[in-house]
């Protein structure tokens, strides 16, 4: 077991390959700029050489996010999700269409970790809420690791989510191949844990609009950074991996959080913005690809919440949001931080060797800044 160290900082970030930012960011670039949003991972990186189920070798492990941190547990958050291509899983999301709200951790991880995610986020809100007597439906989605980790293994417990859970905080948050990112691969490179924010000014207030991506997407020759067709302009220059997975296979799960004031309908809006982001990094949307986006906003504390009726409990809510017509700004910010977020996941990535000696290049960096310096000039 163990965690990589160097992720999140300058030189292992979008800016360090010379990626044009569009928009301003917030302090950290990062979903934790929203604030109370709070991230915690548990990275399992153990053993080399050939698979042995339920030995490993393991790389894997689990991102968590509190919409709200630790202390708005429970308060529900409005919510809206959105299925580019629907061969992956995300749970809790019928209760997300039906009601609009999200009150639970999201939990990210490998595909056949689902059910600890489940149990594990389960077991740490009725610890932290004993006093919970209603059902729980926590969010928990994934992306498929299976070519460089023991998948089948069942290395990731209920345990692993909680302890992840646990770790969770506002500040900087790792990338690459740490969490339910770390053994992801992107375009052919490694990928994995991403995160960017972008500042929206409306009404007299800035608010900040963030993202986190499981980046587990793409082939090799779609990679697009900054407008520059870098998987194509690579060529041969860095070998592609020999996956069994047809070329685009993989997954990406998106995770949008603001502070901004929208309904639940306007953040399903807003996770509809997601591929256009996704899109900008290349990809065409692989039909083997499960890619699942899910947005929140914190805004509105303790209006939305779905609750057993009691006796004297009638009386109506209020809920302020930006009108309509005036959410363009937060869809660019949207599309923005989607882009880099993907871009930050890939330029974290180290060169990983896993399962049966099977290995997935990070991306050659300096070649690829040089290849944008040339491009603009």
């Amino acid at each position: 077991m163990g965690k990589q160290a160097g992720h999140g900082t300058a030189e292992t970030r979008a800016g360090a390959i010379g990626f044009p930012r569009h928009g301003t960011s917030g302090p950290l670039n990062a979903i934790t700029d929203v604030p109370g949003v709070e991230v915690g991972m548990r990275t399992l990186i153990v053993g080399d050489g050939p698979l042995r189920v339920g030995y490993g070798p393991v790389r894997t492990g689990v991102t968590a996010i509190l919409p709200r941190g630790r202390a708005g547990l429970g308060d529900g958050c409005a919510a809206g999700v959105h299925v580019l291509n629907g061969n992956g899983e995300m749970t809790g999301t019928a209760w997300i269409a039906e009601s609009g709200i999200l009150s639970t951790p999201v939990v990210l991880t490998n595909s056949h970790a689902v059910g600890a995610g489940h149990r594990g986020a389960i077991d740490w809100m009725l610890r932290e809420r004993p006093d919970t007597d209603v059902w729980l439906l926590p969010v928990v989605a994934e992306t498929f690791d299976g070519y460089l980790n023991d998948i089948n293994g069942d290395h990731v417990r209920p345990a692993t989510v909680v302890a992840a859970l646990d770790a969770a905080t506002g500040g900087p948050v790792r990338e690459g191949s740490v969490g339910g990112g770390t053994g992801m691969t992107c375009y052919d490179f490694k990928g994995g844990t991403g995160t960017a924010s972008r500042l929206v000014r409306f009404a007299g207030v800035t608010y900040t609009l963030g993202v986190l991506v499981q980046a587990n997407f793409g082939a090799r020759p779609e990679l697009t950074i900054g407008g520059v067709p870098v998987g194509r302009l690579l060529g041969d220059e860095c070998p592609v991996p020999r996956r069994r997975l047809p070329p685009g296979a993989g997954s990406v799960i998106a995770v949008v959080a603001t502070d901004a004031p929208l309904l639940p309908g306007q953040c399903a809006a807003l996770s509809r913005r997601v591929p256009l982001g996704l899109a900008r990094t290349g990809t065409s949307g692989s039909h083997f690809s499960g890619d699942l986006f899910l947005a929140f906003s914190t805004a509105n504390p303790g209006v939305l919440a779905s609750r057993h009726p009691g006796p004297d409990t009638e009386h109506l809510e209020q809920l302020r949001f930006v009108p309509w017509g005036q959410l363009d700004p937060f869809y660019e910010a949207c599309v923005q931080a989607v882009e880099e977020a993907v871009v930050n996941a890939l330029v974290a990535g180290r060169d990983m060797t896993g399962r049966d000696g099977h290995h997935v290049p990070g991306l050659p960096r300096a070649r690829v800044a040089e290849l944008l310096r040339a491009a603009t000039g």
